[in-house]
């Protein structure tokens, strides 16, 4: 079936707000066209929301029926995964790619004292190939700045151990301008020149930590000495390389063929994620679901698709990359679980999709109970006897805690009436009582502070209420309602994270439904709705409060000035940003010198 405006309207929120490329297909199952986009939602709504399109684009659209994203970390990773999609399966509406034309790599020549250089062809010569990269704009920058801090030869001599101690070569005017050491004379050694080669790697692959921590230590020093200008241009040094995007984990010449997967079990079904890897390069993402007859685990799983989803899709790579150890009948494909590395950004990446396939899904199963308002009054009436209540739930509420490491503790309370949510009845708790992370606590108070009010106002009880976790914020929510005297007149139950199990005060033992019942798919509905108003919250109070203790450690600065600072520039990112004069018209010229300083020492 063709995609029309107002189908696409009901697919649209479940794609995601994250870069990616998106794959739309015909209704043959034909793929017509692959797309990258920094927000997948927002460029592919943008098709059917034009009215304004080429008559080419309107033929597109005309044809799309079904549409496939995989999200990937950036932009850039986004460019080179739709290169390698293109050249493989040469959609009709895309622009045919060259195989001549392709992203630059750096190379590290495999030579006695290694140049390093740009190129466009990956070869198998055993030099070592780091790329691809989007930008040879960018590449040259990251070249120049290889060249003024690391000192490596830019010479085509084949310096030999042979030539070298013949004195065949003299030193240059590189040496002489300190852009070399002079391996040519033996003024270097092959152990301090593979040691400015590593340093290469580092910055290459984006290990940044220790170079970065160097200049830092340097900056320091020129300020101590009172060389601003130096300290200067050491700092935007550091904001070069804390800026600078790591090699992707689309293409790595490295990794030659290989098989990603991941995977999440939920009840009877099991959510699969697959990328084939060919020669370095992501050529095909899939996710799957596939139903589990029996209580098959996680490895048995994964033992039984790798080589049905290998066979399927024609596979012929030697690896597997999985979360979990597991067993293969075929001895020539090894098992790889990666710890660090390149491999396991790989599967970072195909856990990351599969966590979206599968909170897609569950939304979409809960969409699909809740999608005919009819259904609201027999599905709150199943939720009445599975969970054998005395009324039928047509009020509930739930509530939720979130703190970041003890600081800034804050819950959340949502509302639902007559199975949708009462958005104008959520309310958000600072906690004002307890120090520290203490959850039952916590529960304590806020249950205690929202029955007290409701039977100050004389407002109406909720026939249930659902406290996120386990017993033990059950016990706590309870001494609250018993205090409250309200033990007979509401049902309280805890919503258990992980393993949806349900809890009753009384019952030792706890109650778990199916997993795709309609009424564990309320109740998650409903917790998760706690748990992003709550999270939202939460984000907004650490934000203003590590900004302004921010602010507020620099010496000199008192509260009235930090709160202005904020105000006027909105964030710490955009003051340090700014120039001295500009923050000087909000704190004046003193305390301006020391905000700058402050902030980019720190």
């Amino acid at each position: 079936m063709i995609m029309t405006q107002e189908t696409f309207q009901e697919i649209a929120p479940t794609l995601p707000r994250e870069p990616g490329i998106y794959k739309y297909y015909d209704s043959n199952e034909t793929l017509l066209y692959v797309g990258k986009a920094k927000n997948i939602r927002k460029r592919v709504s943008s098709y059917f929301n034009k009215n304004q399109q080429s008559f080419k684009t309107q033929e597109l659209v005309r044809r799309i029926a079904s549409i496939e994203f995989t999200i990937v970390s950036t932009e850039q990773d986004a460019f080179l995964l739709e290169n390698a999609l293109i050249k493989q399966f040469k959609p009709h509406f895309n622009i045919e790619l060259k195989d001549g034309k392709t992203y630059p790599f750096i190379v590290i020549k495999k030579e006695p004292f290694p140049r390093v250089l740009l190129t466009r062809r990956a070869i198998n010569d055993g030099s070592e190939y780091l790329g691809p990269f989007t930008s040879v704009m960018r590449i040259k920058e990251l070249l120049e700045f290889i060249k003024q801090n690391i000192p490596l030869r830019n010479c085509t001599l084949n310096l030999s151990e042979s030539n070298i101690r013949k004195g065949k070569y003299k030193v240059c005017l590189e040496y002489h301008l300190g852009n070399c050491k002079g391996p040519c004379e033996g003024l270097q050694t092959q152990e301090d020149y593979q040691r400015d080669i590593q340093h290469v790697r580092d910055v290459l692959k984006g290990n940044l930590k220790s170079i970065i921590l160097h200049f830092k230590e340097a900056m320091y020093a020129a300020v101590q000495d009172l060389k601003f200008e130096q300290a200067e241009l050491i700092r935007k040094k550091i904001e070069f390389l804390e800026n600078y995007q790591s090699r992707s984990t689309i293409v790595n010449p490295k990794m030659g063929n290989a098989d990603v997967l991941s995977l999440i079990r939920n009840g009877d079904k099991a959510f699969i994620n697959y990328l084939m890897v060919e020669n370095g390069t992501i050529i095909q993402t899939e996710n799957l679901v596939v139903d589990c007859k029996l209580d098959e685990s996680e490895q048995e799983i994964l033992e039984q698709l790798s080589t049905k989803i290998s066979n399927t899709f024609r596979s012929n790579a030697h690896e597997l990359i999985v979360p979990v150890a597991i067993e293969l009948l075929d001895d020539q494909k090894k098992v790889t679980v990666p710890k660090a590395g390149d491999k396991k950004k790989l599967l970072e990446l195909s856990q990351h999709n599969v966590r979206y396939f599968f909170n897609e899904y569950r939304k979409k199963a809960i969409s699909h109970t809740h999608k005919n308002e009819n259904n609201l009054r027999p599905l709150l009436e199943q939720v009445r006897q599975d969970l054998m209540l005395k009324n039928t739930p047509l009020h509930i509420e739930c509530f939720d805690n979130s703190n970041f490491q003890g600081s800034y503790p804050v819950s959340a309370m949502v509302c639902f009436r007559n199975g949708k949510p009462s958005k104008t009845e959520y309310r958000h708790y600072n906690i004002k009582t307890v120090q520290g992370i203490n959850d039952f606590a916590s529960m304590k108070e806020v249950v205690f502070r929202r029955y007290q009010r409701l039977l100050e106002e004389q407002g109406d009880l909720p026939d249930l209420v659902i406290i996120d976790g386990g017993k033990g914020q059950l016990s706590a929510a309870m001494e609250s309602i018993q205090q409250l005297g309200l033990s007979n007149k509401m049902t309280v139950i805890g919503l258990a994270k992980n393993v949806e199990e349900l809890f009753y005060n009384e019952d030792q033992e706890s109650l778990k439904l199916p997993y795709q019942s309609k009424t564990l798919l309320l109740l998650r509905q409903i917790r998760d709705e706690v748990h992003r108003f709550g999270v939202e919250f939460h984000r907004k109070k650490r934000s203003e409060g590590t900004f302004k203790n921010a602010l507020e450690e620099i010496p000199g600065i008192g509260a009235k000035t930090a709160t202005a600072l904020l105000k006027h520039f909105r964030s710490i990112a955009a003051i340090k940003k700014a120039s001295v004069d500009e923050i000087a018209q909000i704190t004046g010229k003193e305390k301006a010198v020391l905000v700058d300083r402050f902030l980019n020492q720190h």
